[in-house]
């Protein structure tokens, strides 16, 4: 993985533009959403910008970009129409250790900027490693018409409830299943039900562990997508080797590993509302099914 995916708390972030054109207003369109403190220096100013500039949102200069520019700033963006001063730039913001983009020069960027899906508290942020963004954007359109518009007013309900929460289920696995129900109930809506739903998340809480069984000629891409929720909600994962990699992707990332457990161990856990995970040959799978018939045996293309 050369290029890691974070997302940077925008609200003390100083960031500079170089360039003004089409290219650069379509990169300030963006940056204007965050609450970064902008800058942008140019020559040859876009309609864009400079509305940009007199609604006060960012802070213009027309004039040629100087080297002591690239100085008490966190990311410099080059959108030039001009390789050779972009190189220069990028080069003078290398050695001074602020991150630089510079636009369609892949191997001058010292990060990328993704495709991303806005709703509001939920981002969704897509690259190819500057492979293939024409791919980026086609699934970017299609994750838009995926995901309603609902889902960014439901998270900023969300948000409001969570210290309320917290104060009324201390316990984090109380937390987890009350908004697990939440989310079941209401979906993806923001309706005059949603409050509803949030109301009796409190009175759904029941507490049921969970035992799924995977053994290891089962290829894991070949496993339904029912499943994956499934594997999301895990708490426990017990295997005596790695996981193979596809699967280890498909995993709650936080569980808890170890090594086969005891069918006394694993009933405690089950008994007291964990989900768990067992990974081992098919012999040994089969025991478990054996002691737990309540066990999900995951194979390829069914539970």
């Amino acid at each position: 993985m050369r290029y890691f995916p974070l997302f940077v708390d925008t609200s003390k972030l100083k960031v500079l533009l170089v360039g003004a054109g089409d290219v650069a207003s379509r990169k300030l369109a963006l940056l204007a959403r965050t609450d970064a403190e902008i800058m942008v220096i140019a020559t040859d100013i876009s309609a864009e910008v400079s509305s940009c500039a007199l609604q006060g949102r960012i802070t213009l200069v027309k004039r040629s970009v100087l080297p002591e520019d690239i100085n008490g700033v966190d990311l410099v963006y080059l959108a030039t129409a001009d390789d050779k001063l972009n190189a220069q730039f990028a080069s003078i913001a290398d050695e001074r250790g602020i991150w630089v983009n510079v636009v369609d020069s892949p191997e001058l960027c010292r990060f990328i900027t993704p495709s991303i899906v806005d709703r509001g508290r939920l981002q969704i942020a897509i690259s190819t490693a500057g492979a293939a963004p024409v791919f980026a954007r086609e699934l970017r359109a299609r994750l838009e018409s995926w995901l309603p518009q609902s889902l960014s007013p439901l998270f900023d309900f969300v948000a409001t409830k969570r210290k309320e929460v917290q104060q009324r289920l201390p316990e984090f696995k109380q937390r987890k299943l009350f908004w697990e129900y939440f989310f079941r109930a209401n979906g993806d809506k923001f309706d005059d039900e949603t409050p509803v739903h949030y109301a009796n998340g409190f009175q759904g809480l029941s507490i049921g562990g969970e035992i799924l069984l995977i053994d290891d000629e089962t290829q894991a891409s070949l496993l339904p997508i029912a499943a994956m929720p499934l594997m999301q909600k895990l708490d426990h994962i017990f295997s005596l080797e790695a996981l193979p990699f596809i699967l280890n992707e498909f995993v709650r990332r936080d569980a808890q590993r170890g090594t086969l457990p005891t069918l006394r161990e694993l009933s405690k856990l089950y008994e007291s509302g964990q989900r768990c995970l067992v990974y081992a040959d098919n012999e040994t799978v089969t025991q478990f099914k054996a002691h737990f018939p309540m066990a999900k045996h995951l194979r390829g293309g069914k539970i």
